[in-house]
């Protein structure tokens, strides 16, 4: 089969890398055009399109479909497969139209729970004990095609999206060369979603990042591991932003209000709305991340109250 891969962000590279090694024919691949980044905001490639200049894969980079030329462009390649992953591009109709074995994409989800932008995100904020890959058709209609595979994960009481993000997209890169397998040897078995089971991953926001200590230790606590590594929980410090990294659950009832500090432990324990939550990695303006211990031997901060 000839396949064409789109994609552009870290998550995608280990598929990528895997249909490489797999032997399949990659004829090109599509990701985003290059980006501003760092602080001398430089025109950066994209994960994808490195790993493709390093394969001699050769890649393009529209705006969009919106135009008759990057149509045809996708259309002259004669792709038999369209493999999506974090592409970024709304693909349209007359796109999925084009490659005659269809287009298929990795989510990092159980679909049909959390479809949408940030499904590692949200699973971890809800509170879900598990999550997973699905990799499906790809259909007009946002992450609502029939599942082709599906593996599970267990979320253990310390992950983090960025964590689940990593061991996430390697299941994804394995799943994803056994249903290109399937596709091969017309062996797939496509199983439609249960529309009654779907819930919506919205897109993180940046005002999300500010936590409420009125709220469980529990809930702040997920809040502060799906947040990580972006945009990161934050609160005020003597009215400073401070940037919360890691955090631990503590077993015990609150008896300060909600957003005091409590050093007894020469630890960082917060009370909150209900419990009490400790901070292992914090960050102030200027510094670097550092743990709970250090940061109260700088900064002595008994009875302070964030937030404030």
């Amino acid at each position: 089969m000839k396949i064409v891969f789109a994609g552009t962000p870290d998550f995608a590279v280990p598929t990528l890398q895997a249909l490489l090694e797999s032997g399949r024919q990659v004829c090109a691949v599509y990701t985003q055009p290059d980006r501003p980044a760092g602080r001398g905001r430089k025109l950066t490639a994209s994960p994808v399109k490195q790993l493709a200049l390093t394969a001699d894969i050769p890649v393009y980079q529209p705006e969009n479909f919106k135009s008759a030329q990057a149509i045809q462009e996708l259309a002259d390649l004669n792709a038999d497969l369209l493999v999506v992953v974090a592409y970024g591009l709304i693909l349209p109709q007359a796109v999925l139209d084009i490659p005659k074995q269809g287009c298929i994409n990795v989510h990092g989800s159980l679909l049909p729970r959390w479809r949408g932008a940030a499904p590692i995100h949200r699973a971890l904020m809800a509170g879900d004990d598990k999550t997973g890959i699905t990799i499906m058709n790809v259909v007009k209609k946002l992450d609502a095609g029939d599942m082709l595979y599906k593996i599970e994960c267990p979320i253990t009481s310390d992950a983090t999206s960025s964590s689940l993000h990593d061991q996430l997209a390697v299941l994804g890169a394995a799943g994803l060369v056994k249903v290109v397998d399937q596709i091969a040897q017309g062996t797939q078995h496509p199983e439609p979603q249960d529309e009654a089971l779907v819930t919506y991953a919205n897109k993180l926001e940046k005002q999300e990042a500010i936590l409420d200590w009125q709220d469980s230790a529990l809930a702040l606590d997920r809040k502060i591991r799906g947040l990580n590594a972006w945009p990161v929980a934050q609160t005020l410090y003597k009215g400073q932003v401070m940037r919360i990294w890691r955090s631990e659950l503590l077993h015990k009832a609150a008896e300060l209000p909600p957003g005091t500090v409590s050093c007894a432990d020469h630890a960082l324990d917060i009370s909150t709305g209900d419990g009490v939550l400790r901070l292992l990695e914090v960050q102030l303006p200027g510094g670097k991340p550092i743990n709970g211990k250090d940061f109260l031997n700088a900064h002595p901060s008994d009875r302070v109250v964030l937030g404030l």
